[in-house]
């Protein structure tokens, strides 16, 4: 099996995640630092990450968190705040966030220790649309609006295709759905800021056909079955 397969089989990260651990040297195979990707696990083979003996795990797990302010999207935080983990009470499985939102970003977040599923889900070939709810200050205006369809440049990348509507509006702000499928860093509050409208307040409600429904803020749960083959599929 190649090593990062095994490596997000495990449930450390993504395949992605995994080819940057190996190639920064955070991998042995046997005792010995492995730096190739490219590398077949075969039986017999003893993999630690980080120092840690790992195994592909057995049990699968999926879940949606609605994620509150104020919560980084990672494992662990080298300058101490809280991370969505701190919010997963009753799961002991190791698990990982499947993209990220920003800190000051609340909404949709799935979890999972299915390395697979989560480079599937990050890989750009595949193109699921994110919902977003953003309330922006002023009037955002026609041409604003059809600017961000076509695309705008966020400091050296210009954004692909975005659906985007107005949904409720007053004379000093407005609330506006937008549909991307990309994920850059902030790439949604860029979006606007390049045409004028700061985000101030910003919330994901939907990946693909899944959505966040009544899923309370700071709650979360199992995906369904019938959630999960979509996810797989789409």
């Amino acid at each position: 099996m190649r090593l990062n397969k095994y490596i997000a089989q495990s449930g450390i990260a993504s395949r992605r995640k995994a080819d940057e651990l190996t190639i920064a040297g955070n991998v042995k195979i046997n005792g010995t630092v492995m730096r190739k990707p490219g590398y077949d696990v075969v039986e017999g083979d003893i993999v630690e990450v980080s120092g840690r003996k790992i195994e592909p795990v057995k049990k699968l797990i999926y879940l949606m968190l609605n994620k509150p302010k104020g919560f980084v999207t990672t494992v662990s935080d080298e300058d101490g705040r809280a991370t969505v983990l701190d919010l997963l009470t009753d799961v002991s499985e190791r698990i990982f966030p499947i993209g990220r939102l920003d800190y000051n970003t609340s909404g949709l977040l799935l979890l999972t220790n299915d390395g697979d599923l989560a480079y599937r889900l990050t890989h750009p070939k595949h193109k699921i649309y994110k919902t977003y709810r953003a309330r922006v200050n002023g009037i955002i205006s026609d041409a604003r609006l059809a600017q961000l369809r076509n695309g705008v440049d966020i400091g050296g990348f210009v954004t692909s295709q975005a659906k985007v509507k107005v949904l409720k509006g007053t004379a000093h702000t407005s609330l506006v759905e937008i549909q991307i499928y990309e994920g850059k860093n902030r790439q949604v509050r860029k979006m606007f800021a390049s045409v004028g409208n700061k985000v101030i307040d910003l919330e994901r409600v939907a990946m693909g056909e899944l959505y966040l429904g009544r899923l309370k803020e700071g709650h979360y749960r199992k995906l369904t079955q019938e959630e999960i083959n979509y996810l797989k599929n789409c």
